[in-house]
């Protein structure tokens, strides 16, 4: 649905200093129906990496496709189709603070050219589906913020897109707001077959809706894949930083013995596999962190451990075989 072809993006700098290069060689590709993660630390380059893909930004270099369109290559009619098709919601909301909640979702469709009857019909079908029906009549200052971004929501998916596009959508939000605002995002990836593209700089937020996801570092890059891997496996030193793990685990005072991280998941996360291989092997452990929680709606669990005496070759190969995964971090010192 969506490609990048070692796309670029450089701005124009005033006169006597050099451009500001946003994007550096980015590829990637977003599949149809799926929830594809950007993250990144700010200045990263996420919010160029998202205009870019409804044209509101074209490359410097390189090429970017969506649903089959070469963006830069598209003349305005062709970009005004294009947008039709790729709806956005923002972090500031970006309401019309003059207009009721039913003028502002219907704002897209008037534009479009949409007989009255038909506005008014599919703006009450949207308000019901964002659970705003009782709210038509209010403007944006009477709401809330999960209220207002609902509208948005609302808004966004007007004109029937193929394609959303959130920009740090949660990140104005608490955290059960943000909870509400998820569940419905997810909803409407399952239920409309949405492909929707979310940028953010919440690795909890990924964690919680995306498929796969892509982390971007000085405009480029660095690492992408399923959620799963890169937020239990991170290759990189800005994943590993979203993740929270720490770059160098020297840098902890450990206990003697080697040092691994067993990664469980789906049921073998709530398994004793853990006292089992201990007694089996006389494999002794200390416990240097943990967690258990869920990727979407899948549990996983993961634990540090410093294992000492007893066989432990056997007891890793034990673990592997009862379905967790082993990474060796280094001999605890």
């Amino acid at each position: 649905m969506i490609r990048f072809d070692s796309v670029s993006k450089t701005y124009a700098a005033s006169r006597g200093a050099s451009g500001h290069a946003a994007l550096r060689e980015a590829s990637l590709e977003v599949a149809q129906g799926e929830v594809f993660g950007v993250i990144g630390a700010s200045g990263a380059g996420k919010s160029t990496l998202i205009r870019l893909i409804n044209g509101l930004e074209l490359p410097t270099g390189g090429k970017v496709v969506v649903d089959g369109d070469d963006v830069a290559a598209l003349d305005v009619a062709g970009l005004r189709a294009l947008r039709r098709r790729v709806g956005m919601i923002f972090q500031h909301f970006n309401l019309l603070s003059s207009k009721t909640v039913e003028q502002n979702v219907a704002f897209p469709l008037k534009l479009a050219g949409r007989a009255p009857a038909e506005i008014k019909t599919r703006t009450a079908e949207l308000l019901a589906r964002v659970g705003l029906s009782d709210h038509a009549t209010k403007y944006p200052a009477q709401l809330s913020g999960g209220q207002k971004q609902r509208v948005g929501i609302a808004r966004a998916l007007a004109t029937g897109p193929k394609i959303l596009l959130c920009d740090e959508a949660t990140s104005a939000l608490d955290p059960e707001t943000t909870e509400q605002i998820l569940a419905l995002i997810s909803d409407l990836n399952r239920e409309l077959g949405l492909t929707i593209v979310l940028i953010t700089h919440e690795m909890d937020v990924v964690r919680r809706v995306c498929d796969r996801v892509a982390v971007l570092e000085a405009g480029r890059v660095v690492e992408e894949g399923p959620v799963e891997e890169v937020f239990l496996h991170p290759a990189s030193g800005t994943a590993r930083r979203f993740v929270g793990e720490a770059e160098e685990a020297s840098e902890v005072a450990l206990p003697a013995g080697v040092l691994v991280r067993l990664t469980f998941k789906g049921e073998a996360t709530y398994k004793p596999v853990l006292g089992a291989v201990a007694r089996e092997t006389g494999v002794d452990y200390s416990i240097l962190g943990g967690r258990i929680h869920k990727l979407r709606d899948a549990p996983y669990g993961q634990l540090t451990l410093a294992l000492t005496g007893g066989d432990i070759e056997a007891a890793i190969v034990r673990f592997e075989a009862a379905g967790v995964r082993v990474d060796r971090l280094e001999d605890a010192r």
